[in-house]
């Protein structure tokens, strides 16, 4: 949020700098400057941030391939300008907005897979990161994992009507962001997984950095 929410912002105080790494395979080479190659595609370490609300996310995710040998197809943004209340800790109501993009990709060998991404930013960084537990909490009691990337950032596997998928979703700051990609129809979890790894990293890097502001101060630890 910009504006008057923007003090809010700059006041958010996280614990410690956020370690985002997808979970790669024994051995994983990396991933180069682009984070198009490599076995996955690996988060630098960054510290927290102070993010902003756009209308246009998937724009997010243009000016580079989404994972070597892949394209980005059509994409839909699915952007409300409106704040949402979310059920904080101690009866508080935070504020929140959200934005998110769906997005066709192609494959090396002309497949169609999916890419989806929601990033809720919010008026500060507490009730961040109370969401993030909280959705953290519901996917270990309903046993869908999680496959902890780092305390701040953890994967799941996920199913869109029989197409084998993988879920991130992690916390910087202000932001929580979900991204979740989705093989063609007839993969199997085995055959797909190193991919799914490297879009899903690509996609929540240019996500988190473009939401970033850029000119504000990182919140001191």
């Amino acid at each position: 949020m910009k504006g008057s929410g923007s003090a809010a912002l700059r006041r958010a105080r996280p614990a410690a700098l956020i370690v985002l790494a997808v979970v790669v395979s024994t051995g994983c080479s990396g991933g180069d400057g682009g984070g198009t190659k490599g076995e996955a595609a690996e988060l630098r370490v960054r510290p927290p941030g102070v993010h902003s609300w756009t209308a246009e996310p998937c724009r997010l995710l243009t000016g580079a391939p989404p994972a070597e040998g892949f394209t980005l197809g059509s994409a839909t943004d699915s952007a409300s300008p409106e704040a949402r209340e979310d059920i904080g800790e101690s009866g508080g109501r935070p504020l929140y907005r959200r934005t998110g993009c769906l997005a066709d990709l192609k494959g090396p060998d002309g497949a169609f897979w999916k890419l989806s991404a929601t990033a809720s930013v919010y008026e500060d960084s507490e009730p961040a990161r109370h969401a993030y537990r909280v959705k953290e909490d519901l996917d270990r009691a309903h046993g869908r994992g999680p496959e902890k990337v780092h305390d701040t950032a953890y994967a799941l596997p996920a199913d869109d009507r029989g197409r084998p998928g993988r879920t991130l979703l992690l916390w910087n700051g202000d932001l929580v962001l979900t991204v979740s990609a989705y093989a063609p129809h007839g993969s199997t979890e085995r055959e797909v997984r190193k991919d799914l790894e490297q879009i899903l990293g690509n996609a929540a890097r240019r996500i988190e950095d473009g939401l970033r502001d850029h000119d504000a101060p990182s919140p001191a630890p």
